[in-house]
Order: structure tokens, then sequence, then C-alpha cells
């Protein structure tokens, strides 16, 4: 079976309270080697599908959105079971709550999701190896070097509402700043 034919996925948390269904395929697969995913997950990677958040439907229980710190100083939201704690998927503050990076292990069949790019490789574990098949660059990347056209044309599509929170985000930071 094809990952897009495997569509919806379903997942969830390990106490099972928490269960959510991907309705379509991410945009793209990041296994993210840099040093703040592996102290958060840690391991010696992340796998995080990016996806659409409204892609991404909650099936039971309610989510804990836990603010922490990231490496760009700028902050993620990461949903996790109230119960067992586990985390199931960030907003990060580039996007906010409009794309959601779900822990790809956190599904039922991680195994249809396997990374599409390995990414801050300048960090990762000299033991850990890459297959020479799939992308890897030593930071990020421009996402027309690399997405899928499909990918692109959605992010075209929720392009705009991202600027849109960004914009409010940044009218927000000067708010807090007069005050």
């Amino acid at each position: 079976m094809s990952a897009m034919s495997a569509f919806p996925l379903e997942g969830g948390c390990d106490c099972r309270q928490i269960r959510y269904r991907m309705l379509t395929a991410p945009l793209i697969v990041h296994c993210c080697h840099c040093h703040w995913c592996q102290r958060e997950s840690g391991a010696s990677f992340a796998v995080n599908a990016m996806i659409e958040a409204d892609r991404v439907s909650l099936l039971s229980g309610t989510v804990d959105r836990v603010d922490t710190p990231s490496e760009s100083g700028l902050g993620q939201q990461i949903a996790r079971c109230p119960r067992c704690h586990l985390a199931l998927w960030s907003h990060y503050a580039g996007a906010g709550p409009l794309l959601s990076f779900v822990r790809v292990g956190t599904l039922d069949e991680p195994g249809h999701l396997p990374p599409d790019i390995h990414i801050f490789t300048e960090s990762r574990q000299p033991w850990v190896l890459i297959p020479p098949t799939v992308p890897a660059v030593p930071a990020y990347y421009e996402r027309n070097a690399f997405w899928p056209a499909a990918s692109l044309e959605r992010w075209q599509a929720i392009l705009p509402a991202i600027k849109a929170y960004r914009a409010a985000r940044r009218g927000d930071a000067v708010i807090h700043e007069r005050r």
C-alpha cells in the first residue's frame, strides 16, 4: 500500500485517552537531527509530519497545550495527553495553530510516513546513518527545492492565513512592549 492510499491514518497517546486522525498526507515529513529535537524527544532525532492543522481531527479526548521554548527563541506549543503526557504534535511560532507537526511515532502505523528529508544533519549523532536515497541537508532548506508540487500548492493556499497570523503576532508583541 502506498503512503497516499493509507489515508486517513489514526494515532494517539499511550494511555489511549487521546485519539486523532490525519485526514490527508502531510505536506512533508522531516527527520530533524537538531540538538533541540534530540533533547526534547530523548532520542537522536524527531520525525514530524508537517500538515495543515485543519487536516488533523481530534477523535477523542482533549489535549493539553504546553508552551515550551524552542531553538528559534520564539517557542512552540506542544499538544500533550493530559494523562500520560505524551507529545502528539507541535505548533511552532512561524505558523502557530495553522500547521501541526505530528509526531510520526504516535501514529498507529508510523511506517506509512518515512522521512522525506533529513534536516539539521550538521548536529546528527555520528552513528546515525542516513540512507543515500533520502535528501539530507546540514540545516534547513528552501521549500521549492524539496517539496512535491502538490505540497507547494497546498502551502500557497494556506500562506495568506500564515502571513495574517504572523502580522497579528507582531502586533501583539508591540502591544506587550508598550505595557
